[in-house]
């Protein structure tokens, strides 16, 4: 069932071309789906599946109190699983057709306030090499809602400060430009023109635009463990992810009045749908400030 599953993968990556991420989530999610089945099912392969083992797959994950966001995931990798076995003539039926997906709850992002991201950029201490790194990146993913993957993954050459703009590779390998405001460009100047060489050590031929301490690329990660503890630091209480800047750019910038195409654009998204959940937050806050404020609210 492993050499199958591998089968997939080596399809998804070399016709597809999907992002090395989600390739690695498809194979997550179809390695537990054989596990469940040769444990639970004492299925030996991927021919004797029926529609009932994947429903009893999905209610054995419910059980487990996995989220329905987590489940339709699943759902949607055995189903693209299946459709691959079918084409290739390893199997001859799909036993994922029909299948329903749980419906997924659609949560809001959660944002921070101008002040609060005041407070995470000015947190940094500019007086190390390490602290003009930190602002600048910070400042970069402010300006620009780049995902944190496509920062670490930005070499010198990707940035351009006279322009004013920032080239990214984003899912599926698309390459977009960003532009980057007056901040970061100078943040972003500072940490070249006086940090990166210093830390770039013995690496001289090293691209990557931020390094770690032993002059190579910084990796998710690092950056995650420099990001909780800057929030320490600025004391923000509010749960923080790496992707909390990018939410927090696309809500200010809607809140100010920015048009949803652009931002949709700015951000990467294939489908203006995925940026719209930007306006129930945006929504929402009026409704708070609404509730808060008006005397018959």
């Amino acid at each position: 069932m492993n050499l199958t599953i591998e089968d997939f993968i080596h399809y998804l990556v070399v016709e597809r071309g999907l992002a090395s991420n989600t390739i690695e989530s498809y194979k997550r999610d179809l390695v537990k789906y054989a596990e469940y089945l040769k444990k639970v099912e004492t299925v030996s392969s991927f021919e004797e599946v029926t529609r009932e083992h994947i429903i009893a797959f999905m209610r054995y994950m419910m059980e487990n109190g996995k989220s329905s966001k987590t489940i339709a995931r699943h759902v949607a990798s055995i189903r693209s699983f299946h459709q691959f076995l079918l084409r290739e003539h390893i199997m001859d039926k799909d036993p994922s057709v029909h299948i329903e997906t749980p419906q997924v709850e659609r949560t809001l992002p959660k944002v921070l306030s101008p002040d609060e991201v005041e407070a995470l950029l000015t947190a940094p201490d500019e007086s190390t090499p390490f602290g003009k790194r930190e602002k600048a990146m910070l400042e970069l993913l402010y300006a620009t809602g780049i995902r944190v993957t496509e920062l670490m993954n930005l070499n010198v050459e990707d940035v351009h400060m006279t322009m004013g703009f920032v080239r990214c590779i984003g899912k599926g390998d698309k390459e977009r430009i960003v532009p980057m405001g007056k901040m970061a460009s100078e943040a972003l100047q500072k940490y070249i023109e006086e940090s990166r060489s210093k830390l770039l050590k013995r690496n001289q031929k090293e691209e990557a635009l931020f390094l770690n301490h032993h002059g190579r690329r910084l990796t998710r990660q690092g950056f995650w463990k420099i990001l909780k503890k800057l929030a320490l630091s600025a004391q923000i209480e509010k749960e923080l992810t790496p992707h909390t800047l990018r939410h927090s750019f696309a809500t200010h910038l809607l809140e100010n009045g920015a048009d949803l195409r652009a931002v949709q654009e700015m951000l990467g998204h294939a489908d203006i749908s995925t940026t719209q959940i930007y306006t129930h937050v945006t929504k929402k806050r009026l409704k708070d400030v609404y509730n808060e404020f008006h005397p018959r609210a």
